[in-house]
Protein backbone atom coordinates (compact mmCIF):
# COMPACT_ATOMS: atom_id res chain seq x y z
CA UNK A 1 0.00 0.00 0.00
CA UNK A 2 1.79 3.74 -1.02
CA UNK A 3 1.05 6.26 1.41
CA UNK A 4 -1.33 8.20 0.28
CA UNK A 5 -3.62 4.78 0.51
CA UNK A 6 -2.52 4.62 3.77
CA UNK A 7 -3.09 7.63 5.10
CA UNK A 8 -6.36 7.98 3.57
CA UNK A 9 -7.74 4.74 4.89
CA UNK A 10 -6.16 5.49 8.65
CA UNK A 11 -8.06 8.88 8.31
CA UNK A 12 -11.44 7.35 7.35
CA UNK A 13 -11.52 4.52 9.76
CA UNK A 14 -10.43 7.18 12.48
CA UNK A 15 -13.03 10.10 11.48
CA UNK A 16 -15.58 7.83 10.00
CA UNK A 17 -15.68 9.38 6.56
CA UNK A 18 -12.97 9.67 3.82
CA UNK A 19 -10.63 12.96 3.91
CA UNK A 20 -11.54 15.76 2.03
CA UNK A 21 -7.83 16.99 1.95
CA UNK A 22 -4.24 15.03 1.12
CA UNK A 23 -1.00 16.85 1.22
CA UNK A 24 2.62 15.51 0.54
CA UNK A 25 5.94 16.73 0.72
CA UNK A 26 9.05 14.84 -0.31
CA UNK A 27 12.15 14.48 1.07
CA UNK A 28 15.51 15.09 -0.97
CA UNK A 29 19.06 14.12 -2.08
CA UNK A 30 21.51 16.70 -3.27
CA UNK A 31 23.26 15.74 -5.99
CA UNK A 32 26.42 17.99 -5.84
CA UNK A 33 27.07 21.14 -4.18
CA UNK A 34 28.54 19.92 -0.03
CA UNK A 35 29.29 22.18 2.49
CA UNK A 36 28.55 25.32 -0.42
CA UNK A 37 25.46 26.18 1.56
CA UNK A 38 27.21 28.57 4.44
CA UNK A 39 29.51 29.82 1.73
CA UNK A 40 26.63 31.36 0.25
CA UNK A 41 27.47 28.80 -2.77
CA UNK A 42 25.49 27.20 -4.95
CA UNK A 43 23.97 23.45 -4.44
CA UNK A 44 21.78 20.98 -6.46
CA UNK A 45 19.35 18.93 -5.10
CA UNK A 46 16.53 16.81 -5.76
CA UNK A 47 12.98 16.33 -4.92
CA UNK A 48 12.83 11.96 -4.25
CA UNK A 49 9.63 10.41 -4.37
CA UNK A 50 9.69 9.25 -0.61
CA UNK A 51 8.20 11.98 1.55
CA UNK A 52 5.33 12.26 4.18
CA UNK A 53 2.00 12.29 3.38
CA UNK A 54 -1.18 14.06 5.47
CA UNK A 55 -5.02 13.22 5.38
CA UNK A 56 -6.92 16.07 7.19
CA UNK A 57 -10.05 17.95 7.87
CA UNK A 58 -10.62 21.73 8.78
CA UNK A 59 -11.85 22.17 12.38
CA UNK A 60 -14.22 25.15 13.64
CA UNK A 61 -11.75 25.73 16.32
CA UNK A 62 -8.32 26.61 16.30
CA UNK A 63 -6.69 23.00 17.56
CA UNK A 64 -4.57 21.01 15.57
CA UNK A 65 -4.60 17.28 15.95
CA UNK A 66 -2.39 14.80 14.56
CA UNK A 67 -1.99 11.02 14.50
CA UNK A 68 1.30 9.71 13.48
CA UNK A 69 1.06 6.05 12.06
CA UNK A 70 5.15 5.88 12.10
CA UNK A 71 5.34 6.71 15.90
CA UNK A 72 2.10 5.43 16.96
CA UNK A 73 1.11 8.84 18.89
CA UNK A 74 -0.99 11.84 18.58
CA UNK A 75 -0.23 15.28 18.65
CA UNK A 76 -2.48 17.86 20.19
CA UNK A 77 -1.87 21.66 20.00
CA UNK A 78 -3.97 25.34 19.65
CA UNK A 79 -2.55 27.92 17.70
CA UNK A 80 -3.50 30.52 19.97
CA UNK A 81 -1.31 29.00 22.70
CA UNK A 82 1.47 27.33 21.22
CA UNK A 83 4.43 25.61 23.95
CA UNK A 84 7.27 23.80 22.96
CA UNK A 85 7.62 21.10 24.89
CA UNK A 86 10.48 19.37 23.26
CA UNK A 87 7.70 16.86 22.54
CA UNK A 88 9.96 15.27 19.11
CA UNK A 89 8.14 15.50 15.88
CA UNK A 90 4.89 17.37 16.91
CA UNK A 91 7.56 20.22 17.41
CA UNK A 92 8.58 21.00 13.59
CA UNK A 93 4.23 21.21 13.77
CA UNK A 94 4.24 23.96 16.19
CA UNK A 95 7.22 25.74 14.89
CA UNK A 96 5.89 26.02 11.53
CA UNK A 97 2.35 27.46 12.75
CA UNK A 98 4.87 29.79 14.72
CA UNK A 99 6.45 31.26 12.13
CA UNK A 100 3.78 31.42 9.85
CA UNK A 101 1.49 32.86 12.58
CA UNK A 102 4.78 35.24 13.66
CA UNK A 103 4.61 36.38 9.60
CA UNK A 104 1.59 37.62 9.96
CA UNK A 105 -0.77 34.74 8.54
CA UNK A 106 -3.89 33.61 10.38
CA UNK A 107 -4.56 30.13 10.74
CA UNK A 108 -6.79 27.51 10.54
CA UNK A 109 -7.50 24.28 13.06
CA UNK A 110 -7.51 20.95 11.31
CA UNK A 111 -6.96 17.51 12.30
CA UNK A 112 -5.68 13.95 10.25
CA UNK A 113 -3.75 11.44 10.12
CA UNK A 114 0.66 11.29 8.89
CA UNK A 115 3.10 8.87 7.76
CA UNK A 116 6.47 9.03 5.63
CA UNK A 117 8.71 6.85 4.20
CA UNK A 118 11.70 9.02 4.29
CA UNK A 119 14.37 7.14 5.82
CA UNK A 120 15.05 8.56 9.15
CA UNK A 121 18.66 9.55 10.09
CA UNK A 122 20.25 8.75 6.79
CA UNK A 123 20.60 12.64 6.11
CA UNK A 124 17.68 12.93 3.39
CA UNK A 125 15.74 15.55 5.30
CA UNK A 126 12.53 13.87 6.67
CA UNK A 127 12.52 16.84 8.76
CA UNK A 128 11.79 19.28 6.05
CA UNK A 129 9.39 17.09 4.37
CA UNK A 130 7.44 17.27 7.56
CA UNK A 131 7.56 21.26 7.72
CA UNK A 132 6.90 21.61 4.45
CA UNK A 133 3.71 19.60 4.41
CA UNK A 134 2.27 21.21 7.24
CA UNK A 135 3.05 24.62 5.66
CA UNK A 136 1.12 23.01 2.94
CA UNK A 137 -1.62 21.62 5.13
CA UNK A 138 -2.43 25.03 6.54
CA UNK A 139 -2.18 26.93 3.64
CA UNK A 140 -4.51 25.20 1.77
CA UNK A 141 -7.16 25.37 4.95
CA UNK A 142 -6.31 28.67 5.92
CA UNK A 143 -6.82 29.90 2.48
CA UNK A 144 -3.75 31.98 1.79
CA UNK A 145 -1.31 32.00 -1.92
CA UNK A 146 1.41 29.52 -1.78
CA UNK A 147 4.83 30.75 -2.55
CA UNK A 148 7.48 27.94 -2.46
CA UNK A 149 10.61 30.23 -1.59
CA UNK A 150 8.49 32.31 1.31
CA UNK A 151 7.25 28.90 2.63
CA UNK A 152 10.71 27.59 2.47
CA UNK A 153 12.20 30.18 4.57
CA UNK A 154 9.32 30.13 7.27
CA UNK A 155 9.87 26.62 7.36
CA UNK A 156 13.84 27.17 7.79
CA UNK A 157 13.44 29.59 10.32
CA UNK A 158 10.83 27.04 12.41
CA UNK A 159 13.46 24.54 12.27
CA UNK A 160 16.28 27.49 13.07
CA UNK A 161 14.47 28.95 16.04
CA UNK A 162 11.95 26.62 17.37
CA UNK A 163 13.46 23.40 16.79
CA UNK A 164 16.98 24.87 17.72
CA UNK A 165 18.55 23.21 14.56
CA UNK A 166 20.95 25.55 12.52
CA UNK A 167 20.32 24.27 8.96
CA UNK A 168 20.76 26.33 5.89
CA UNK A 169 17.76 26.74 3.57
CA UNK A 170 18.53 24.42 0.82
CA UNK A 171 16.05 20.96 2.29
CA UNK A 172 12.85 23.62 2.59
CA UNK A 173 13.85 25.27 -0.46
CA UNK A 174 14.17 21.76 -2.36
CA UNK A 175 10.74 20.32 -0.71
CA UNK A 176 8.95 23.98 -1.46
CA UNK A 177 9.72 23.80 -5.16
CA UNK A 178 10.61 20.73 -6.57
CA UNK A 179 9.48 19.63 -9.95
CA UNK A 180 9.01 16.23 -11.31
CA UNK A 181 12.00 14.87 -13.92
CA UNK A 182 14.23 17.74 -12.41
CA UNK A 183 16.84 18.79 -9.86
CA UNK A 184 16.99 22.58 -8.81
CA UNK A 185 19.96 24.64 -8.77
CA UNK A 186 19.38 27.20 -5.62
CA UNK A 187 21.94 29.58 -5.04
CA UNK A 188 22.38 30.06 -1.58
CA UNK A 189 22.52 33.99 -1.44
CA UNK A 190 20.20 35.19 -3.40
CA UNK A 191 17.65 31.80 -3.15
CA UNK A 192 17.21 32.30 -6.83
CA UNK A 193 16.39 28.37 -7.95
CA UNK A 194 16.59 27.42 -11.62
CA UNK A 195 15.18 23.58 -12.87
CA UNK A 196 17.88 21.28 -14.03
CA UNK A 197 16.24 18.32 -15.98
CA UNK A 198 17.87 14.68 -15.29
CA UNK A 199 20.43 13.98 -18.19
CA UNK A 200 19.56 10.96 -19.93
CA UNK A 201 22.02 8.29 -21.04
CA UNK A 202 23.73 8.65 -24.72
CA UNK A 203 21.53 5.80 -25.75
CA UNK A 204 18.74 7.78 -25.07
CA UNK A 205 17.24 5.84 -21.86
CA UNK A 206 16.79 7.23 -18.77
CA UNK A 207 18.74 7.99 -15.52
CA UNK A 208 18.05 6.95 -12.05
CA UNK A 209 19.89 8.34 -8.81
CA UNK A 210 20.31 5.93 -6.55
CA UNK A 211 21.23 6.73 -3.00
CA UNK A 212 23.45 4.34 -0.79
CA UNK A 213 23.40 4.28 2.88
CA UNK A 214 26.38 3.06 4.61
CA UNK A 215 24.34 2.37 7.77
CA UNK A 216 27.17 4.03 9.53
CA UNK A 217 26.80 6.99 11.58
CA UNK A 218 29.05 8.80 13.35
CA UNK A 219 29.09 11.24 16.52
CA UNK A 220 31.00 14.53 16.50
CA UNK A 221 29.52 15.24 13.40
CA UNK A 222 28.21 18.67 14.98
CA UNK A 223 31.62 20.05 16.31
CA UNK A 224 33.48 18.81 12.85
CA UNK A 225 30.81 20.88 11.04
CA UNK A 226 31.28 23.71 13.23
CA UNK A 227 35.32 23.40 12.94
CA UNK A 228 34.53 23.38 9.14
CA UNK A 229 32.26 26.74 9.27
CA UNK A 230 34.92 28.05 11.41
CA UNK A 231 37.91 27.39 8.88
CA UNK A 232 35.74 28.29 5.40
CA UNK A 233 35.25 31.72 7.43
CA UNK A 234 39.22 32.46 8.37
CA UNK A 235 39.45 31.90 4.68
CA UNK A 236 36.95 34.40 3.72
CA UNK A 237 38.67 36.82 6.19
CA UNK A 238 41.81 36.20 4.69
CA UNK A 239 40.56 37.32 1.27
CA UNK A 240 38.58 40.09 2.39
CA UNK A 241 35.57 38.56 1.15
CA UNK A 242 32.05 37.73 3.38
CA UNK A 243 31.67 34.56 2.12
CA UNK A 244 33.97 32.38 0.08
CA UNK A 245 31.23 31.89 -2.70
CA UNK A 246 32.97 35.68 -3.67
CA UNK A 247 36.85 33.99 -4.22
CA UNK A 248 37.44 32.97 -8.11
CA UNK A 249 39.63 30.75 -8.70
CA UNK A 250 42.25 32.46 -10.67
CA UNK A 251 41.93 34.65 -7.07
CA UNK A 252 42.40 31.55 -5.06
CA UNK A 253 45.41 30.18 -6.84
CA UNK A 254 47.39 33.43 -6.92
CA UNK A 255 46.87 33.43 -3.13
CA UNK A 256 46.75 30.15 -2.26
CA UNK A 257 50.60 29.69 -0.93
CA UNK A 258 49.57 32.66 1.72
CA UNK A 259 47.26 30.58 3.21
CA UNK A 260 48.34 27.77 5.94
CA UNK A 261 47.93 24.60 4.83
CA UNK A 262 44.50 23.45 6.21
CA UNK A 263 42.68 26.58 5.27
CA UNK A 264 44.50 26.07 1.58
CA UNK A 265 42.73 22.74 1.54
CA UNK A 266 39.15 23.55 3.12
CA UNK A 267 38.82 26.58 0.99
CA UNK A 268 39.85 24.67 -2.41
CA UNK A 269 37.03 22.19 -1.48
CA UNK A 270 33.99 24.96 -1.69
CA UNK A 271 35.87 27.09 -4.21
CA UNK A 272 35.80 23.99 -6.51
CA UNK A 273 32.91 23.05 -5.44
CA UNK A 274 30.57 26.18 -6.57
CA UNK A 275 32.09 25.71 -9.66
CA UNK A 276 31.69 21.57 -9.96
CA UNK A 277 28.19 22.58 -9.01
CA UNK A 278 27.27 25.18 -11.95
CA UNK A 279 29.30 23.18 -14.50
CA UNK A 280 26.70 20.08 -13.12
CA UNK A 281 23.58 22.22 -13.82
CA UNK A 282 25.59 23.10 -17.63
CA UNK A 283 26.04 19.47 -17.83
CA UNK A 284 22.53 18.47 -17.06
CA UNK A 285 21.09 21.22 -19.74
CA UNK A 286 22.99 19.67 -22.20
CA UNK A 287 21.89 16.01 -21.30
CA UNK A 288 25.60 15.39 -20.63
CA UNK A 289 25.07 12.31 -17.85
CA UNK A 290 28.54 11.29 -18.29
CA UNK A 291 29.91 15.03 -17.02
CA UNK A 292 27.60 15.05 -14.38
CA UNK A 293 28.96 11.83 -13.13
CA UNK A 294 32.87 12.63 -13.48
CA UNK A 295 31.67 16.36 -11.72
CA UNK A 296 30.03 14.14 -8.91
CA UNK A 297 32.96 11.90 -8.82
CA UNK A 298 35.39 14.59 -8.28
CA UNK A 299 33.12 16.50 -6.17
CA UNK A 300 34.04 12.84 -3.72
CA UNK A 301 37.47 13.03 -4.38
CA UNK A 302 37.76 16.85 -3.08
CA UNK A 303 34.99 16.03 0.07
CA UNK A 304 37.93 13.15 0.58
CA UNK A 305 41.05 14.89 0.62
CA UNK A 306 40.39 18.83 1.06
CA UNK A 307 37.53 18.68 3.18
CA UNK A 308 37.78 15.38 4.71
CA UNK A 309 34.36 14.94 5.56
CA UNK A 310 34.06 11.39 4.25
CA UNK A 311 35.06 8.02 6.34
CA UNK A 312 35.64 4.69 5.44
CA UNK A 313 32.30 2.96 5.11
CA UNK A 314 31.87 6.11 2.52
CA UNK A 315 35.16 5.82 0.39
CA UNK A 316 34.42 2.14 0.09
CA UNK A 317 31.04 2.63 -0.90
CA UNK A 318 31.40 5.33 -3.72
CA UNK A 319 34.41 3.29 -4.83
CA UNK A 320 32.59 -0.16 -5.39
CA UNK A 321 29.61 2.45 -7.13
CA UNK A 322 32.10 4.18 -9.42
CA UNK A 323 33.62 0.61 -11.12
CA UNK A 324 30.16 -0.86 -11.61
CA UNK A 325 29.09 -1.11 -15.09
CA UNK A 326 26.22 1.84 -15.97
CA UNK A 327 27.46 3.92 -12.92
CA UNK A 328 28.34 7.47 -14.59
CA UNK A 329 29.69 8.79 -11.27
CA UNK A 330 29.13 8.60 -7.34
CA UNK A 331 29.96 10.42 -4.36
CA UNK A 332 29.15 10.97 -0.84
CA UNK A 333 26.32 12.97 -0.02
CA UNK A 334 25.29 14.96 3.04
CA UNK A 335 27.31 16.24 6.05
CA UNK A 336 29.48 13.45 5.60
CA UNK A 337 31.18 11.10 8.65
CA UNK A 338 28.87 8.58 8.02
CA UNK A 339 25.30 8.65 5.91
CA UNK A 340 24.99 8.35 2.56
CA UNK A 341 26.18 8.35 -1.27
CA UNK A 342 24.53 8.89 -4.22
CA UNK A 343 24.94 7.37 -7.72
CA UNK A 344 23.76 8.61 -11.04
CA UNK A 345 23.22 5.19 -12.88
CA UNK A 346 21.86 4.28 -16.44
CA UNK A 347 17.85 3.02 -15.93
CA UNK A 348 18.82 -0.59 -17.43
CA UNK A 349 21.37 -1.03 -15.27
CA UNK A 350 20.03 -0.53 -11.94
CA UNK A 351 19.28 -4.10 -10.61
CA UNK A 352 22.65 -5.15 -11.45
CA UNK A 353 23.84 -2.16 -9.98
CA UNK A 354 21.96 -2.34 -6.79
CA UNK A 355 23.11 -6.14 -6.44
CA UNK A 356 26.74 -6.01 -6.92
CA UNK A 357 27.23 -3.16 -4.68
CA UNK A 358 24.88 -4.47 -2.13
CA UNK A 359 27.29 -7.68 -2.36
CA UNK A 360 31.00 -5.76 -2.51
CA UNK A 361 30.38 -4.08 0.27
CA UNK A 362 28.75 -6.43 2.55
CA UNK A 363 32.06 -8.09 1.92
CA UNK A 364 34.16 -5.51 2.57
CA UNK A 365 33.21 -3.65 5.81
CA UNK A 366 30.39 -6.69 6.80
CA UNK A 367 28.25 -3.50 7.00
CA UNK A 368 25.17 -4.12 4.95
CA UNK A 369 24.13 -1.30 2.87
CA UNK A 370 20.27 0.06 2.53
CA UNK A 371 19.88 1.56 -1.22
CA UNK A 372 16.88 3.18 -2.37
CA UNK A 373 16.06 3.60 -6.03
CA UNK A 374 15.10 7.25 -7.00
CA UNK A 375 13.02 9.60 -9.11
CA UNK A 376 13.40 12.87 -9.34
CA UNK A 377 9.63 14.65 -8.04
CA UNK A 378 7.42 17.02 -7.08
CA UNK A 379 7.59 19.38 -4.16
CA UNK A 380 5.34 20.24 -1.49
CA UNK A 381 1.64 19.69 -3.26
CA UNK A 382 -2.39 18.92 -2.38
CA UNK A 383 -5.42 17.39 -3.33
CA UNK A 384 -8.47 18.22 -2.47
CA UNK A 385 -10.99 15.06 -2.88
CA UNK A 386 -14.73 15.41 -3.02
Amino acid sequence: MDLRQKVTTAFTEKFGSPPPLLVQAPGRVNLIGEHTDYNDGFVLPMAIDRGIWLALRPREDDQVAVHSLDFGETAVFHLSNLQNTNSGWAEYLKGVAWALQADGYTLRGWEGVMAGNVPKGAGLSSSAALELATARAFQQLSGFDWDAAKMAKLSQRAENKWVGVNCGIMDQMISAAGQAGHALLIDCRSLDAQLVPLPPALDGSGTAVVILDTTTRRGLVDSAYNERRQQCEAAAAHFGVTALRDVSIGEFLAEADNLPELTRRRARHVITENLRTLNAAKAMQNADAALLGQLMNESHASLRDDFEVTNEALNVIVTIAQAQDGCFGARMTGAGFGGCAVALVHEAKVAGFVTAVSDQYHQQTSHSPKIYVCHPSDGASAITQN
